[in-house]
């Protein structure tokens, strides 16, 4: 009976080890400190660090270029070695299209720029976007707006404040469809030739009418016609708004054919690039096979927010 009992005792407090909170925190850290040295040795692991800086790419600050003005940063990509060596573990061996990475962001970022005037994105990533001033013009948004839809593609439109007080529910459209929506002053005047009173109530009073009418309160501003002066530029940037100009000018005010317009847009577009429009009929005949031909150069299409973020896009 003794020995019964004793036998009892033994395996209650050897239950009692094993269960007991602090012996199996150190079993665990023991485990966990082993595993790492484990990994560290395999020669995959190994590969994975002496490879991983020919996958890297540095971080682009945002700059003031001397021809394209201000220019947004652009992040890297380093490599995630654990992340990695896990896709990589079940075969044993070094493949770069599992490599897994992480962004390494910018120092310099668009917003510490001094105030200055943006014309396109960063010439690295594949991205344009289209820029559609809207201050007249109704009767082909419908159409411009089915197209942009039927190919799932989100643009800005930068809207006239007085178009917004006469048309609300055609701005809320645009916002409702996915688009969107920046200033292009209240009465498109030459921005250049208005003080700076003026200037000002032209942005501001713009920006209330759209954030009544849509629920949006803009961060871009478009001046009319691309007519602008330093103080202009640095007006917006008191309201916390970033002045946008265009890199290809579809010119379709001048009602060119489709042909022509979209020949103008494709011999000149490429990564960054933003495309000045208007809803005009020469733009709503264009638009289908524009968006086609652009995506076929491996260009994905974006709002203006999108292209100056500063996200790297991985393929």
């Amino acid at each position: 009976m003794k020995k019964v009992s004793l036998f009892l005792i033994i395996c209650f407090s050897a239950w009692i080890s094993v269960n007991n909170p602090v012996v199996n925190k150190y079993v665990s850290s023991l485990r966990d400190s082993a595993l790492p040295t484990a990994k560290q040795s395999d020669p995959l692991y190994q590969s994975i660090i002496k490879n991983a800086s020919t996958y890297e790419i540095p971080p682009s600050d945002a700059k003031v270029d001397r021809v394209w003005k201000a220019i947004p940063g652009y992040n890297g990509l380093k490599v995630d070695i654990g992340a990695s060596y896990k896709n990589m573990k079940s075969k044993g061996v070094f493949d770069e299209k599992k490599l897994e990475y992480t962004q390494v962001k910018p120092k310099i970022h668009l917003k510490d720029l001094p105030p200055t005037p943006i014309y396109k994105g960063h010439p690295d990533k594949p991205m344009v976007s289209f820029i559609i001033n809207v201050a007249w013009g109704n009767e082909y948004l419908p159409e411009m707006l089915a197209t942009l839809k039927r190919h799932n593609v989100s643009v800005s439109f930068f809207l006239e404040g007085n178009w917004v007080k006469k048309n609300p529910d055609v701005a809320k459209m645009i916002v409702s469809a996915g688009h969107e929506v920046g200033n292009h002053s209240y009465s498109h005047p030459d921005m250049q030739k208005l003080t700076a009173a003026q200037t000002r109530e032209q942005i501001l009073k713009t920006n209330n009418i759209i954030e009544a009418a849509t629920g949006e309160k803009p961060v871009w501003f478009a001046p009319p016609s691309g007519s602008y002066r330093d103080e202009t530029i640095k007006i917006a940037d008191e309201l916390n708004m970033l002045t946008v100009m265009w890199t290809v000018d579809t010119v379709d005010w001048q009602k060119p054919s489709p042909d022509v317009l979209i020949n103008r847009v494709m011999s000149k577009i490429g990564k960054g690039s933003m495309v000045l429009m208007h809803p005009t009929e020469s733009t709503a005949k264009s638009l289908d096979r524009l968006i086609t031909l652009i995506e076929k150069k491996d260009l994905e299409i974006g709002t203006v927010s999108e292209l100056m973020s500063e996200e790297r896009m991985i393929k």
